[in-house]
């Protein structure tokens, strides 16, 4: 079934405009701001500035001060419906009230801090399947950033240092909340040198196309398969499709991994990648402008 939803996910630290608030720095900050992925997501709504949207901050150890930077930066693109909907339990995440607001919302965002609260928390409530029956049905926005966007996908890395990834049991994986399949999404991606930790996952599961987004940088995914890369920075795609072998099931924990014929694609801002032929296509340099 192709989803008519949208789902937005972030590779964390994604400008809200905020950074610098002074006077003389803020129309600078503003402009780039206004080109970038917050602002993207309020015009991929159907109803713009007024959406309403609810921002998820359980991930976060620091979720009232997340929330609060959040509300500023929607409020800074003339959007005065996002509110925080804070849920630290599963009781919660079954609570009615909550479950009426998200039957409310034309967008909810998930934002950082640690997947496995998302999993833990979310998975198989009833928020959770009422998330997946709106993105399903309806012309809704499902947004994550950082552990946000790792929680998206079926499978999902929840563990495992960047310097010793392709050893073998270091990289840990489990199921995230299943709003996009056959992918697997790391993020703070170049920042923290996390090729390899995609590399194992998709070695260990090759049916999984890896995800590797930056910071400030996105994909924009559409009918479930059409991606279209946003923000500032790169997306690293790791293809084990065509992989002819690996030794993963033939060395002992904790020894290196060898792994033959991993195809490996780059994104910046513009481009866009269909899930289902595996194709890519770069954005004209000529029009390719602004983040």
């Amino acid at each position: 079934m192709t989803p008519k939803g949208k789902l937005i996910i972030i590779g964390g630290s994604v400008d809200k405009g905020s950074f610098s608030n002074t006077p003389e720095n803020l129309p600078k900050n503003l402009k780039f701001f206004e080109k970038g992925i917050l602002k993207r997501m309020i015009d991929e709504s159907a109803k713009g500035n007024l959406s309403r949207i609810e921002i998820i901050t359980t991930a976060s150890s620091i979720p009232v001060e997340v929330g609060e930077e959040y509300i500023e930066a929607f409020k800074n693109l003339n959007v005065t419906t996002a509110a925080v909907l804070d849920i630290r339990t599963r009781e919660e995440a079954n609570d009615p009230k909550n479950i009426e607001r998200l039957k409310n919302a034309d967008i909810v965002m998930f934002t950082g801090g640690d997947q496995l609260r998302l999993t833990s928390i979310f998975g198989g409530t009833n928020f959770h399947h009422l998330l997946l029956e709106r993105y399903e049905n309806e012309h809704f926005i499902i947004s994550g950033t950082s552990a946000g966007a790792a929680a998206s996908s079926n499978n999902m890395i929840y563990q495992g240092s960047s310097s010793e990834a392709l050893l073998k049991g270091e990289v840990k994986i489990t199921g995230g909340l299943g709003f996009i399949n056959n992918v697997i999404i790391d993020t703070h991606f170049v920042q923290r040198g996390r090729i390899g930790r995609l590399m194992y996952a998709c070695a260990s599961n090759p049916v999984n196309i890896g995800i590797g987004l930056g910071e400030d940088t996105g994909l924009l995914i559409t009918k479930g398969h059409n991606m279209e890369a946003i923000g500032s920075g790169l997306i690293i795609l790791v293809d084990a499709t065509n992989m002819r072998h690996t030794n993963i099931t033939d060395v002992d924990m904790g020894e290196p991994v060898s792994i033959d014929n991993l195809t490996v694609h780059v994104m910046s801002y513009g481009d866009n990648f269909d899930l289902k032929t595996k194709h890519l296509s770069l954005h004209s340099l000529k029009t390719k402008t602004g983040a």
